[in-house]
Parts: structure tokens; C-alpha cells; sequence
């Protein structure tokens, strides 16, 4: 039987690039990189420091105080059950947020490694992300602006968007530099995307918040922001909207785009599907790399229960005010830049493997450390907790040493984030970094539900919120027994 002749109408694709050349501040390494400058300031303004609690507090809270249904509890009752319906609220986003995104990224990813130019993809998914943020400036307390659905369903959109970026984003950072550079590019992603989030929380911090306080260093808030309206809260969205909107631009002219021109993305859906089953169907075929999924799926759960319920015990333990939240933040995120850059250093002197082990162990370390500080005390009554000043932020020794650990668990986080997608693509077949960064996605929300339900259900038996945050550990210590398990190909330069 003969072989069928090549249609001559139908063109051959070029086969893709396996890797690139050059290193972080290569032209295509930096400009990977600048992508998390651009979008990560969404994630750390919106959904972690400023939004999120500005909706669940001031929008939720307030407005289910304000319509007496609370009534008929004491004042304090009243005020925990609003905090309650607030986080739950932000919950039912992460939860609906992460249901849709681990359904599909896989398949997404899948696709990507089969169809044609990314760069189009992503400046859809970036576009949404961008839309969804400015729109944000309309969600306002009291009824007035955007109702309390559509805000939900902007941050949704924007969520799962996020994530469709990531994952096409990382398909790309195989062919950013040279295989033995990947982990200080990553880490210089990161790196730029917590340093942009910082000067961000200054501008907040010096053009709204501290002239609204203390008249400095201007005598008003500058450009009309009125702090009453939570204005400097709702303006992070358009902030966002238009940091990424302006510096994603140097991504797109630079960035190396592994994608194959005239590929057909129907089709490149179609196979990537039968390729996201068939990997599921044949996963002893890639024993290492899913043990690391099932590792990333319980150390991520408790990474992320871990970075939203540390906000919430600052504010219930220590108290801090929003200014000091907003410091909280900057000072984090300082320390977070210097993670990026950490984790890549590190990867190269001890492996990435011994690097992302070392992270969770530290990870683990400074929040037993942090459950030990109170309002009274420090290292579970050992010290009694004091003034040290008196100024407008952290006044006492509780604040000034749990801002001081702060440093080591901002810096170890971002630092094992690095090191876990250098550790995929070290895993990943080559050509099938996309499907495999979605399944990636999937271990980081699949359980996004685990952590919240064991902080719950361990509160709930030991009526302590203390314990009930040091379930998550449970998490860690999984995660970390089957990354060690974990044996690693032989590392190529």
C-alpha cells in the first residue's frame, strides 16, 4: 500500500525551538521577566493587600451591618459575623475562580504547545485582566456603583484570566535564555513583580494615605482622592488596569514567541485535549513529574491558605491599622523582590529540588514563629510584649518582630514559586512545557479549598484560632514528603 501523497496546499510547520540563548538580562530573558512587572501587581494589589479586603471588610461587611439584619447581636458579635460573611464572599471567588481555571488550563496549556502565535492569546487574556481592574473604581460601599454580583463576577473573570496568562506565560520560559539560566530568569520575574507592587504602595502610601493622616508630605490628598469614599482602596484598580496595560508593552515587542506561525489553534485544541487524556491515562509514563504535581497541590494549598489568613491574623491579633497594612505590605513585597532573586542564586548552588525543600521547610519555620506573637506576648508567653514608641505604626515588640519575620517568609515564598516552575520545566517533556504548566495550574487550585476547611474545622474542635492556623502546616509537611520523594533528571547547560 503506497503512503498518501503531501498535500502540496498545506505548508509544513517549522518545528519549535526546544530553548533560547542568552541569560536574565538577555533581550528575550529580561523581557520575559518585565511580563510579571507588568501583571503581578494585580495579583498582589487586588486579590491580596488592597481589593480583596476593602470588598470583604467595607463593601460586605459594612453594608450587611448597615441593613440591620445584625441587629439583634452585641456589637462585637455583630461585627465578627459581618467579617465572616465578608471572607466568605472573597472564599466563594477563589472557589468558583479555581473550579473553572483547573478545569481548562490543562487544556489550554495543551494547545499552546500545539497551535500557533502566543503573543495574540495573551494580549486577550491581558486585555480582560485590564478591563476587569479599571472597572473595579466602581465598586463602592452602600449600594452605590457596581453591585455586589457583578464585582464578584469582575474578579472571577479577572482570576481565571490571571491564570490563563501564567500558564502561557511559563509555556514561554523555555525558550526565554539557555536552559542553566531559566531559574534566575524566573526568579527575576518574580523579582521585578514585587519591586513594581512596592513603588505602587508607596505612591498609595505618600500621594493619598499619609496626607489624609497626618498632612505629609502634602497638606491633602492629592488629585481630589477622597479617603471617606475609599477612594485610595477602589483606584488600585485602575492603577493596576494601567501599569499593565503600559509596561506589558516591552514584553511584546521583545519576548521570544515559541509559537508556530499559521498553526491551526481548532485544531491545536482539539489534539491538545487528547493529549490532557491521554498524559492522565499513561501517568506512570511521567511518574517524577506527577509526584511533583501531587507535591505542588498540597504545599501550594497551604501557601495560599497561609498568605490570605496571615493578613486576617494580623488584623485580629495584632490590630494593625491600614496604614500599617499598607506598610506590611511594601515591606513585604521589598522582601519578596529579594526572594525572586534568591531562589534563582539558590537552584544554582544546591539544585532546585534541594532549593524548593529548603524553602517549604523555611516557610513552615516562620509561621510556628509568627502563631507565637500576640498582643500580650512573644514565643508563646515567653517575652511580654511592650511599647517600644510611640509613633503612628508599630508601636510595640509584637509588631516590630512579626514584621521583622515577615522579611524571611516574603522572601522563602517567592522563592519557592521560582523554584517550582524551574522545577516543572526541569521535569516537563520537552515541547510539552504549555500542557504540563496547566496541569501545574490544576495542582495549585484543585485544593484550593483544603486549607480554608482544615483551619476551619481545627478552630471549630479547639475553639483557638491559633491552632486553627497551624493546620495548614499539615499541608507542608505532605507537599514536602512527596517532593522529596521526587528524583530529578541530570541538569544540562
Amino acid at each position: 500500500m503506497e503512503s498518501a501523497a503531501p498535500d502540496p496546499l498545506v505548508r509544513p510547520l517549522a518545528a519549535r525551538p526546544a530553548h533560547g540563548d542568552g541569560g536574565a538580562l538577555g533581550k528575550t530573558g529580561f523581557a520575559w521577566a518585565v511580563f510579571e512587572w507588568a501583571r503581578n501587581p494585580y495579583y498582589i494589589l487586588i486579590v491580596i493587600y488592597i481589593f480583596a479586603p476593602y470588598f470583604a471588610r467595607d463593601i460586605i461587611g459594612a453594608d450587611l451591618l448597615a441593613s440591620g439584619e445584625l441587629d439583634h447581636l452585641a456589637p462585637d458579635a455583630a461585627k465578627a459575623s459581618a467579617n465572616a460573611q465578608g471572607q466568605a464572599t472573597i472564599a466563594s471567588v477563589t472557589k468558583w475562580a479555581g473550579l473553572i481555571a483547573a478545569l481548562t488550563a490543562p487544556f489550554l496549556g495543551a494547545a499552546l504547545d500545539r497551535g500557533g502565535r502566543l503573543k495574540p492569546i495573551l494580549a486577550i487574556f491581558l486585555g480582560t485582566i485590564t478591563l476587569c481592574s479599571a472597572m473595579l473604581w466602581f465598586a463602592e460601599p452602600g449600594g452605590r456603583g457596581l453591585s455586589v454580583p457583578v464585582i464578584m463576577a469582575l474578579l472571577v473573570a479577572a482570576y481565571v484570566t490571571f491564570t490563563y496568562s501564567e500558564v502561557t506565560h511559563n509555556s514561554m520560559l523555555s525558550v526565554a535564555g539557555s536552559p542553566g539560566r531559566l531559574a534566575m530568569i524566573s526568579g527575576l520575574g518574580l523579582a521585578l513583580g514585587n519591586l513594581a507592587s512596592s513603588l505602587i504602595f508607596i505612591a498609595l502610601a505618600v500621594l493619598f494615605v499619609l496626607p489624609g493622616l497626618i498632612d505629609w508630605p502634602f497638606a491633602e490628598p492629592q488629585f481630589g482622592v477622597d479617603l471617606a469614599k475609599f477612594e485610595h482602596a477602589r483606584l488600585a484598580g485602575p492603577i493596576c488596569a494601567v501599569w499593565l496595560a503600559g509596561f506589558s508593552i516591552v514584553f511584546f515587542l521583545n519576548a521570544k514567541d515559541p509559537g508556530t506561525p499559521g498553526a491551526s489553534w481548532p485544531l491545536a485544541f482539539r489534539d491538545g485535549a487528547r493529549s490532557v487524556m491521554q498524559t492522565l491515562r499513561e501517568a506512570t509514563k511521567y511518574r517524577e513529574l506527577m509526584k511533583f504535581l501531587l507535591a505542588r497541590m498540597f504545599y501550594a494549598d497551604g501557601m495560599a491558605a497561609a498568605l490570605a489568613l496571615g493578613a486576617v491574623y494580623v488584623a485580629l491579633f495584632l490590630e494593625w491599622n491600614f496604614l500599617e497594612m499598607l506598610c506590611y505590605a511594601i515591606f513585604a513585597s521589598v522582601f519578596a523582590f529579594l526572594g525572586g532573586i534568591l531562589g534563582g542564586w539558590l537552584e544554582g548552588k544546591i539544585g532546585v529540588k534541594p532549593a524548593l525543600a529548603l524553602e517549604i521547610v523555611a516557610i513552615v519555620l516562620v509561621g510556628l514563629f509568627q502563631l507565637s506573637i500576640t498582643q500580650q506576648s512573644l514565643f508563646l508567653g515567653l517575652v511580654e510584649n511592650r511599647v517600644i514608641w510611640d509613633s503612628l505604626i508599630f508601636e510595640t515588640l509584637s509588631d516590630l518582630v512579626y514584621l521583622a519575620s515577615v522579611s524571611i517568609g516574603a522572601m522563602t515564598i517567592t522563592a519557592s514559586i521560582s523554584s517550582g516552575r524551574t522545577m516543572l520545566v526541569a521535569l516537563a517533556p520537552p515541547g510539552r512545557s504549555g500542557e504540563f504548566f496547566g496541569l501545574y495550574a490544576i495542582a495549585g487550585t484543585i485544593t484550593v479549598w483544603m486549607g480554608p476547611l482544615l483551619v476551619e474545622y481545627f478552630t471549630l474542635w479547639s475553639d483557638s484560632q491559633r491552632i486553627g492556623m497551624l493546620s495548614i502546616n499539615l499541608l507542608f509537611f505532605i507537599g514536602l514528603g512527596f517532593l522529596l520523594t521526587v528524583r530529578m533528571p541530570q541538569r544540562s547547560d
